[in-house]
């Protein structure tokens, strides 16, 4: 596991070496079980753009359309004009610790636009590598989503009206697309406010927007390692 290279000696204090080898052991394997409950992508990469480990929701957007991608074992920009850019930021972090927020890709290609922050991890450790975060594509995620309904008693019709609503989906192309009238869609919004306490669309957006971001536990099985 890629976490036993960045534990430190002497870390569990008194321990024989057989002891402090499984004490990292166990701790990197529930590092990557933290880190595959996470709805932000994460990628552990070097400099050189050698990926060292991705979670769910990072393989997810790679498959998909994202302005970076997996070629092998390593990590590319999809557009020419990302590539150094990105080459850039990984230098600067491995070698420099340099933290930055990288815009990649174009809203008028397939991959879209994404925001990507690049975070060194080049402190007490003997090896330096590059942690890559990013952005979620929507609000929540509909683990998030379906708690939030059990804790507010949302009905299944609510529910849906909710996911919607924090993917940008405006409460007009809701009605079309559940083929109801405007009226009842609006009236299903005034109910999650009244339920929820929220006194806006907005403050209800800005409720699921602190939620936990967690991924569902229905997970294709394709994705998982």
């Amino acid at each position: 596991m890629w976490m036993s290279e960045f534990v430190q000696p002497g870390q569990v204090q008194g321990a024989r070496p057989r002891e402090r080898r499984a004490a990292a052991s166990l701790s990197s394997q529930w590092m990557s079980l933290v880190l595959e409950e996470l709805d932000h992508g994460v990628v552990l990469l070097n400099g050189a753009g050698r990926v060292l480990h991705t979670n769910l929701a990072a393989r997810a957007s790679l498959e998909g359309n994202h302005p970076l991608e997996m070629v092998g074992p390593h990590l590319r920009a999809r557009l020419l004009t990302d590539a150094v850019p990105l080459a850039e930021a990984l230098e600067g972090a491995e070698a420099s610790g340099r933290r930055c927020l990288l815009r990649l890709g174009d809203e008028r290609a397939e991959c879209g636009r994404a925001n990507v922050v690049v975070v060194p991890l080049n402190r007490d450790v003997s090896q330096a590598a590059v942690l890559l975060v990013l952005e979620r594509r929507q609000l929540c995620g509909d683990l998030a989503a379906q708690w939030f309904a059990l804790r507010y008693q949302l009905t299944p019709a609510e529910t849906e009206v909710l996911k919607a609503l924090s993917n940008g989906v405006k409460p007009t192309e809701v009605a079309q697309r559940q083929g109801v009238a405007i009226s009842t869609v609006r009236s299903q919004i005034q109910s999650i406010r009244a339920k929820s306490g929220a006194d806006s669309i907005g403050e209800l957006m800005r409720q699921l927007a602190l939620l936990p971001p967690l991924v569902s536990s229905l997970r294709p099985a394709k994705l998982v390692n």
